[in-house]
Order: structure tokens, then C-alpha cells, then sequence
């Protein structure tokens, strides 16, 4: 072993010797022809000239290898309508890239071979030509603005409103995982808002006893207000002026919630709470019938993410305090592209395509296409799993008074008592 280790470290020593002497022999020989080192022979010249135009060779040979080997673009067959013009748009981008491609290449490397240096030949001096600057100005503007009129007019498309009779589903995304609401039989979407998230109702919807549940749990919860001055003024109990501080601001921050969802309940119409009473909440997959035209609306509940259905072309951010849209008509059911690309565990899927915490890579959700019979039986079996369903039961617990909890008829004194307590 150390006899092999002994030979190889000679060998290397003996290699890095040779190296220095043919180094200096050329440097001699140099000398010997009365030829600076910064001087190259014609020779030379027309040795670089022909290795210039073989690498123009093999370089497009190996690209044109590459697209063979790996395909066009690598994307696949689009399975929604608007992906087959976004496929075709695509497309057109990249034939007007690959075609400047090998424009500009072959003009770099055939003019470096047919121009190379002459002896007794001057190099022409040619500094400017304003029908050349012309041509290169107006040329690849006028190809910008075809490609940015097509893009604007396929994006104003996707995200413009829906049809009527478009199905309207939410999908609700959070660290590290969607949640998909159906609209329901009345296709729509309840109302939201922030302020009315608990535990039992994740997606804040907006109902009579959703705003009740919402109002108790910020007064009388482990962590309500009346948790937190009990504690505070608990004489027993000796806070940290950094832990007494913030649970003050902890405090203030609920107060001013809670006024707002008594204004919010002195206003709420309850003829809505049908609205969101028969939406349908869905999770780990997402199921949509072929042929039928989808907008999905998006929310999130923390940081920016990006809805992706890489298969249907389709892409969105999800932004914190804003809803986002998109719509798109998928018509390739699931079982058809496992047939197109003979690969039984197929499965489209939605993606976050924004880097969006420690777990990123794990927030995807299962997406199923399915005829038009199949889905309408599946929906069928929804119809007793409402949010009404999933959710009533629940509330009736926690939105019943507590004690020492104000009536209904009560709600408007209670308004303007919080109001004047907050001025």
C-alpha cells in the first residue's frame, strides 16, 4: 500500500518537472526564432479560425441532441384549455429565441473563422451605421411588443371574471398546507373576514353564529379578555414588568377586536349566512370535473404563497390580506392522461412555487380530474358535509351566553359602551 502511495507521489513530482521543462523549452525556442511571446504565427491564426467554426459545430450538434434526448421544453401535454394556448405562446417565444440563437452564433463564430488575421491585411475600420442601428432597434422591439401583447391579452383572459355558470372554489393556503372550499349548490362563496378565525371555524367564514362564536371566544377563551384582566389584576400574582407589558398590549389589541366585532355584529344581515352555510371544505385533494370552466379565488392566512398547477399552466401568488384569481377548464381527465402517458400512479397535483418556510417542500395538495358523471356523484355525497355540517355542531357549544355574557337585545349598549370606554 505505501509502496503504490510512494510511486504515485513520484509520478506526480516527475509529471510537474516535465511540465516545467517543455515550459522552458519553448520559451528557447522562442527565443531561437526571434519572436516575442505576445507575437502569433499565421499558423496559429488559422488554427484557432478552424477550431472556432468545429465548436460552432459540436455546439449545435449537442443542443439539437439535448432537445432530441429531453424533449422540447420538457412540459408535457397541457391538460386545460387555456394551458394549450399558453403551450402555444410559449412556444412561439422559444422558436424567436433558439432562431436568434443561431443567428448570432453562427455570425460570432463564422465571422471569427473567415476574418481571422491576414499578413499585409489591416483590419477595416468601420465604426457605426445608423441603417444597422436602425435594424437592430426596431427589429427586436417590434418582436417585444408582439410577444407582450400576446402575454397581456392571455393574461387579462386567465384572471378577468369567470361566467356565471363557472364553478367557484376558494383555496386557502397557510404553513404548510391548502384547503379547497367548494361555493356549494348556490356557487357562492361565503363572506369572510380575519377577525371571526377560531379554532372550529379556520377560514374565518362569516355567519350569524359564526360572529357569536368569534365574540365569545375573544371575551371568555383560556386567552379572552376577561382571562387576561383577571390576571393582570390578581394581586397574588407578580409579573415581570417585559411580561406584564406585553400582556397589556395583548390586552388592548382584543379590546379593540372585540369593538370590532360587535360593530361587525350590530351590521352582519343574516340572509348571507345561507352564502356560506352550504359551502363544501375540502382538504388533501381537490377534485374538479372535465369540461367545466373553475375560478379559483385564493387567500392566505400568514405569508405569501404561490399557487402552482404546473399541468394546467396555471400559477398565482396567494397574498396576506388580499384575494387573488384565476380561471382555468380542465379537459383531460385524470384517468386519460395516465392512459397518454402510460403511467397508473399519474397524479396532477397543486404546488406552493414560493419559498415559504422550513416545510416549503411539503405543502402540495392532490388534484383529481374526473368526468362529469363521477364528479357529480362525488359532490352528491358532499351535500351532508357542509360547513353548516362540519361546523354547527361545534358552534352550538361555544356560542351559547356565558355567564355574565350580554343578551342580544343588549348588542347596541354594548356597542357604545366599548366605544366610549375606548375614548
Amino acid at each position: 500500500m505505501m509502496g503504490s502511495k510512494l510511486v504515485a507521489l513520484i509520478v506526480i513530482v516527475l509529471g510537474v518537472i516535465a511540465i516545467a521543462q517543455l515550459v522552458r523549452v519553448y520559451e528557447l525556442s522562442s527565443k531561437l526564432r526571434n519572436r516575442g511571446e505576445h507575437e502569433i504565427s499565421n499558423r496559429d491564426n488559422r488554427l484557432n479560425a478552424k477550431l472556432m467554426l468545429t465548436f460552432m459545430i459540436l455546439f449545435y450538434m449537442s443542443f439539437i441532441y439535448l432537445i432530441y434526448k429531453f424533449g422540447w421544453t420538457g412540459r408535457g401535454d397541457a391538460a386545460s384549455m387555456h394551458g394549450r394556448e399558453l403551450d402555444w405562446l410559449l412556444n412561439l417565444n422559444f422558436i424567436i429565441v433558439i432562431a436568434v440563437f443561431f443567428l448570432t452564433n453562427s455570425l460570432l463564430f463564422i465571422f471569427a473563422y473567415k476574418y481571422v488575421r491576414k499578413p499585409g491585411v489591416k483590419a477595416f475600420y468601420y465604426p457605426h451605421n445608423n441603417k444597422l442601428e436602425m435594424l437592430w432597434t426596431v427589429v427586436p422591439a417590434c418582436v417585444l411588443a408582439v410577444i407582450i401583447i400576446l402575454g397581456l391579452k392571455s393574461w387579462n383572459e386567465t384572471t378577468s371574471h369567470a361566467k356565471n355558470e363557472s364553478i367557484r372554489v376558494e383555496l386557502f393556503s397557510k404553513q404548510f398546507d391548502w384547503t379547497a372550499r367548494y361555493s356549494g349548490e348556490d356557487n357562492t362563496l361565503g363572506r369572510f373576514d380575519y377577525k371571526l378565525t377560531t379554532d372550529n371555524n379556520e377560514l374565518a367564514l362569516m355567519t350569524t353564529e359564526t360572529i357569536d362564536s368569534a365574540i365569545n371566544n375573544m371575551e371568555n377563551g383560556p386567552t379572552g379578555i376577561k382571562a387576561l384582566e383577571t390576571k393582570l389584576n390578581d394581586r397574588k400574582m407578580i409579573f415581570v414588568p417585559e411580561d406584564r407589558e406585553k400582556m397589556e398590549n395583548d390586552l388592548s389589541r382584543k379590546q379593540r377586536l372585540i369593538r370590532l366585532l360587535y360593530q361587525m355584529k350590530a351590521h352582519h344581515n343574516a340572509k348571507i349566512d345561507a352564502q356560506a352555510w352550504d359551502d363544501i371544505i375540502q382538504k388533501d385533494t381537490l377534485y374538479l370535473c372535465v369540461n367545466k370552466e373553475y375560478e379559483f379565488n385564493f387567500r392566505s392566512k400568514d405569508v405569501i404563497h404561490s399557487a402552482y398547477f404546473p399541468h394546467f399552466r396555471a400559477q398565482m401568488n396567494t397574498v396576506p390580506g388580499m384575494t387573488t384569481r384565476f380561471k382555468f377548464t380542465p379537459d383531460v381527465t385524470t384517468k386519460d392522461m395516465r392512459k397518454k402517458k402510460n403511467d397508473e400512479k399519474f397524479n396532477y397535483i397543486l404546488m406552493c412555487n414560493k419559498i415559504c418556510g422550513g416545510a416549503h417542500y411539503k405543502m402540495k395538495m392532490m388534484v383529481v380530474v374526473l368526468p362529469e358523471a363521477e364528479y357529480t356523484a362525488w359532490m352528491n355525497g358532499k351535500k351532508k358535509q357542509t360547513f353548516r355540517d362540519a361546523y354547527f355542531a361545534a358552534a352550538a357549544a361555544t356560542t351559547a351566553p356565558a355567564e355574565g355574557a350580554a343578551p342580544a337585545d343588549s348588542l347596541a349598549v354594548k356597542v357604545d359602551t366599548l366605544n366610549v370606554a375606548a375614548k
